[in-house]
């Protein structure tokens, strides 16, 4: 993806205007109930919630993996909840089957891990005779890697001017706020979209310079918020009563005044793009990759950049190192006099 027109500033003193490091972080945990499952699997779950303090979205994912093996079990012939009587063949046969069906290998992976960490949970209440995922390996998973913007194109896609725009009716004007407010917050401080959508407004003072994040595991942070990520909720802030319906405490809510789901999220990241005349639309979540990278390309440490990003393991934060080398790869053939590009480029030839 080529890079937008119009910034000629380095990538690194660019994306640190907008990113700023400085991440303590403090823990906290949020309970909801969790009902309508086969008892082992309740008992599973609620251990989940309340012992491991894991995140609502956590855990309906956990839920539906659980689902979903129990739908196969059934047409196996097993008992709705009969954890004992699942074999090491039977979790290989779901696996068959999702593969069958096309399930992509990274889903298949985290179905296996639900399964392997309910029947651990299992066996510790003595329900299972033995591990039916014992010996049952991960799908081979294909190497890819995240899509990023360039710091161009992120910039391009966040100066959107929306209040000085008078080509726009109110209400689009007002809706171009919230989703800059939101891009923002995804890009200047790599939120996930399921954490800047489960904020709420009151929790949210741009002026402190950062915001209070509930991440995965039930693990609270606080973020920093750059200049223009603080500009932008302050203006989104003083917009956010006219669409806001009565006592909603979210703090990006939709036409409808409740709290904006995910997908009204993607759709709206999706129309900044073509605002900014990008090549291709992206995802929230890659927003969160591009803020990561950037970082890295600036000289940023991985620990850092794992600490921003709320990851629980720094090999999950590893992702992004091919990225940068990528970057320094670029900038070696361009300079170096013995890379084959620095004589291309007005290097001295070798002696």
């Amino acid at each position: 993806m080529s890079d937008a027109p119009g910034k000629k500033a380095g990538a690194g003193e660019k994306a640190v205007s907008r990113i700023r490091l400085r991440v303590p972080r403090t823990p906290s945990s949020e309970v909801t109930p969790v009902t309508g499952q086969p008892e082992s699997v309740s008992m599973f779950l609620a251990h989940l919630e309340l012992e491991k303090g894991y995140s609502p979205a956590t855990l309906a994912a956990y839920g539906k993996d659980m689902e979903q093996f129990a739908e196969f079990l059934r047409g196996e012939g097993l008992e709705n909840d009969a954890p004992s009587q699942v074999t090491k063949r039977h979790v290989q046969r779901f696996l068959a089957e999702l593969h069958r069906r096309g399930v992509s290998k990274t889903s298949m992976g985290r179905k296996l891990s639900s399964l392997r960490a309910y029947f651990r949970f299992c066996a510790r209440l003595r329900l299972v005779p033995a591990l039916p995922t014992e010996g049952v390996r991960n799908p081979k998973q294909d190497k890819r890697h995240p899509k990023v913007l360039g710091v161009d194109q992120a910039f391009h896609l966040l100066d959107a001017q929306p209040v000085t725009d008078a080509a726009l009716p109110p209400q689009k004007r007002i809706f171009l706020v919230r989703d800059i407010a939101l891009a923002e917050l995804l890009y200047g401080s790599g939120l996930r979209i399921s954490e800047a959508l489960s904020l709420n407004a009151d929790r949210v003072k741009p002026a402190d310079g950062h915001v209070r994040v509930l991440g995965k595991g039930g693990k609270e942070r606080l973020t920093p918020l750059s200049d223009t990520c603080r500009e932008a909720l302050s203006a989104w802030l003083e917009l956010r009563g006219t669409l806001a319906g009565p006592g909603e405490k979210a703090l990006f809510v939709g036409e409808r005044g409740g709290r904006l789901d995910r997908r009204m999220a993607t759709r709206s990241i999706e129309a900044l793009c073509k605002r900014a005349g990008l090549p291709q639309a992206v995802s929230p979540h890659a927003l969160r990759h591009s803020f990561a990278t950037h970082l890295l390309e600036s000289g940023a440490d991985l620990r850092s950049v794992q600490e921003l990003l709320g990851h629980a393991r720094l090999t999950t934060t590893q992702r992004y190192t091919h990225l940068n080398l990528a970057h320094l790869t670029r900038v070696y053939d361009a300079a170096h006099p013995k890379s084959g590009g620095g004589a291309k480029n007005g290097g001295e030839p070798e002696a």
